[in-house]
């Protein structure tokens, strides 16, 4: 999948529609040219936060987590960090047991953060309190160890969905297996690689996947053509929220279960932009929010 780089934004045109006035208080927070920014929940007024990468808002939207990334040509050195958006105070979590560490994603109740690092080049999972005390190894046993990929959090914070590319799996904090799906079952001619993002709805009824369809590419496009899905937890039935003609990913739930918010790239385009649309449009109501950005997120 393709990757933002240009640094400017584009707003879309609401119509009589202000999304922006009807949540006052919600921000949207993207990835920008390995930088982490905030913006109004229609793309306006952005502003930069920090050198980073994977930025999460918390809950409450009071808080942003990122990783930070090493300086160009060095070796692999990235941290969890922590801002108080109101303060601007940044909090670096030192006492994690490696300098490689990825992608923070808040519990449910904003005390916590799921995330990725590596040990020995093992990629692992991991969960620490958001001040960086109570670090926790998901998986630390060797002979188990597994290697999952696009970790987040289940609606009830004592589980966390994942994938290791044939299976989808929803975990305890210990790494068992509570439910496990077969990816080529759940969707046919669909796959997952460790560049697919999930995203669980807050009422833990559904969950958004990212899947990647051994389908016809089109000519300016180099890999599987990227899709969209809904998985709805209690029936295990999957539906397609995006048609063939429209490549996107980087699933997040805008309103569940109404709206989402993801990337696209049009047809010609060098980078992708982050897009909102409803659940139930099939893409037709599809409206650009940011320009050249990726990592789409806002607060619950």
């Amino acid at each position: 999948m393709k990757k933002s780089s240009a640094l400017f934004l584009a707003v879309a045109a609401w119509g009589n529609l202000s999304f922006a006035e009807d949540h006052p208080a919600r921000q949207l927070t993207f990835e920008q040219d390995d930088a982490v920014w905030i913006a109004n929940i229609d793309g306006s007024s952005p502003k930069k936060i920090a050198g980073g990468q994977a930025p999460d808002l918390s809950p409450d939207g009071a808080r942003l987590a990122y990783n930070t990334v090493q300086a160009t040509g060095q070796p692999s050195h990235r941290q969890i960090a922590v801002v108080d958006l109101a303060s601007g105070q940044t909090t670096i979590l030192k006492d994690i047991p490696s300098d490689n560490c990825m992608e923070p994603r808040w519990s449910p109740d904003g005390k916590r953060l799921l995330f990725n690092f590596y040990v020995n080049d093992e990629r692992r999972i991991g969960v620490v309190d958001a001040d960086g005390t109570g670090f926790h190894y998901v998986q630390e046993s060797e002979p188990k160890h597994q290697t999952y990929w696009a970790a987040d959090w289940a609606a009830d914070g004592q589980s966390f969905f994942a994938e290791d590319m044939e299976n989808l799996y929803r975990l305890d904090l210990d790494a068992k297996v509570l439910k496990k799906w077969a990816i080529d079952k759940l969707v046919p001619d669909g796959e997952m690689s460790g560049d697919v993002r999930l995203d669980a709805s807050p009422d833990g009824k559904t969950l958004l996947m990212d899947v990647e369809m051994d389908e016809k590419e089109r000519k300016d496009w180099d890999g599987p053509p990227p899709s969209i899905w809904l998985l709805d937890l209690a029936t295990e039935k999957v539906t397609r929220l995006t048609p063939k003609t429209l490549y996107a990913w980087d699933c997040h739930w805008l309103e569940a279960p109404d709206s989402i918010l993801f990337l696209s790239q049009n047809p010609g385009e060098e980078n992708a932009s982050i897009y909102r649309m409803s659940t139930t449009g099939r893409g037709k109501d599809r409206l650009l929010l940011v320009k050249n950005a990726s990592t789409p997120g806002t607060s619950r």
